[in-house]
């Protein structure tokens, strides 16, 4: 059974039902309980963490961090940060996006350690960074005396062919979480990278899949089984809403007499962001589209004839102040050419706010019954038909979004995907020390 089906299993000596919800009394519980339990001490290895510079970057990390925390587990992140070519940094402003982040800090009271590696351009094509990142990140752990008890991967690759000569090196069990491109992109560049990806697959304790259709692809890859446990999602924040839509557009200065698509994320064109744009030429004038984010698409985008009177962009916002974009707006639209479980599309269900969204990854796990509501990708004639159809066909009916609401409130809460979590690094520790 995957991770969030209904059913019955134990987590602190307490019993409780998935699929149907997480009562506040049982996290009570076991927040009680943890205090006293043993004070489980997790690293965690990925390649995007937020920053003070990059506050968006892996949110969704930090959220589970977060959670973590909450129930009594210190973890300590380690977020290795490639070191170009000076020459590579001089000649292209994309070489250079980590310049200012510190190497080390404190945030929301988890410590981030940033140590950096030499990359090299197109690196997981043909030269795998694995043991660079694994040297970076065993020479912190040595520096600072970080003993895990237990390692926890994100990605494929890099991070779990690191993660695997790290824990190899240390003698401790490892846990590697599949996200979406590490899976549906990464292996196909090379013999060289579906080697690595297979390795780390299989060579990892313990995997877990954010969805079911990255478990079935990295079986089909590797011969691995894998658990499904999605990405949670802090869904309280969605329930306090404490302005209005036309209140919230007129505090971000945004069109008030606009019907308003609004793209949350990087700004790259695998995310769909020019037919996003070009699907305007299609529609109403009184239909405009807000890009929140930033990314190498930004100059382009700004070069649209429509720029700043049907299409605005806001740059990089702050994960806090996102939410109010996306409550000042009357539908998400998120056109990616591939995704893993895409936080934004959990975020805008969670608030009741029709999805534009295109079916891959994991994207036709969240709508269940109801995929047929999703597109194909780069298709603008898709966009322009579905953005009508949910603007003036009363496409996303109240009770299809009220279904689609328990859906997300019943498998992917973050406190409740954080107990499934740290089972799992119990299960893996019991395992690996038997």
């Amino acid at each position: 059974m995957a991770i969030g089906d209904v059913g019955q299993h134990q987590c602190c000596g307490l019993y409780f039902t998935f699929g149907k919800g997480i009562s506040t009394n049982f996290l009570k519980d076991c927040k009680k309980t943890n205090k006293r339990a043993f004070n489980m001490k997790v690293l965690w290895i990925t390649s995007v963490y937020p920053s003070d510079k990059q506050p968006g970057a892996g949110v969704f990390h930090e959220t589970q961090v977060q959670a973590l925390t909450r129930l009594g587990i210190e973890v300590t992140v380690i977020c290795p940060v490639p070191r170009n070519p000076k020459l590579l940094e001089f000649v292209k402003k994309q070489y250079r996006v980590h310049h200012g982040i510190p190497n080390m800090y404190r945030r929301n009271g988890v410590t981030v350690f940033r140590p950096s590696y030499l990359a090299l351009p197109g690196q997981l094509r043909w030269a795998q960074p694995d043991q660079r990142i694994a040297t970076t990140v065993l020479e912190t752990m040595s520096d600072y005396g970080i003993e895990p008890d237990i390692i926890h991967a994100h990605f494929a690759m890099p991070s779990g062919g690191a993660a695997r000569i790290v824990a190899e090196q240390i003698k401790r069990p490892w846990i590697l979480t599949l996200h979406g491109s590490d899976v549906n992109i990464y292996p196909y560049f090379s013999a060289s990278a579906k080697k690595a990806f297979q390795q780390s697959v299989t060579k990892a304790n313990h995997v877990l899949a954010v969805g079911d259709s990255l478990k079935t692809k990295a079986k089909e890859l590797t011969g691995r089984e894998s658990v499904v446990l999605p990405i949670g999602v802090d869904l309280s924040v969605f329930q306090q809403v404490e302005e209005s839509k036309g209140e919230l557009r007129k505090r971000l200065q945004l069109p008030e007499n606009k019907r308003l698509v609004v793209f949350v994320g990087r700004l790259t064109k695998a995310k769909g962001v020019f037919e996003l744009a070009q699907a305007l030429e299609g529609l109403s004038d009184e239909i405009a589209v807000l890009f929140v984010g930033d990314g190498p698409a930004n100059g382009k985008l700004r070069q649209h004839p429509d720029f700043n009177r049907r299409l605005f962009l806001t740059g990089q916002v702050e994960n806090h102040r996102v939410k109010d974009y996306m409550l000042a707006s009357d539908v998400l639209a998120l056109p990616s050419y591939t995704e893993g479980m895409p936080t934004v599309v959990i975020e805008a269900l969670a608030a009741k706010i029709p999805v534009i969204c295109t079916a891959v990854g994991g994207v036709p796990d969240l709508f269940g019954e109801y995929r047929h509501l999703l597109i194909e990708k780069e298709s603008v004639a898709d966009l322009v038909e579905r953005i009508n159809d949910v603007l003036y066909g009363n496409l996303y009916t109240t009770s299809i979004r009220e279904e689609l609401f328990e859906r997300i409130q019943a498998h992917y809460h973050i406190d409740h995907n954080a107990l499934l979590l740290k089972k799992e690094y119990s299960r893996t520790l019991e395992t690996t020390t038997e």
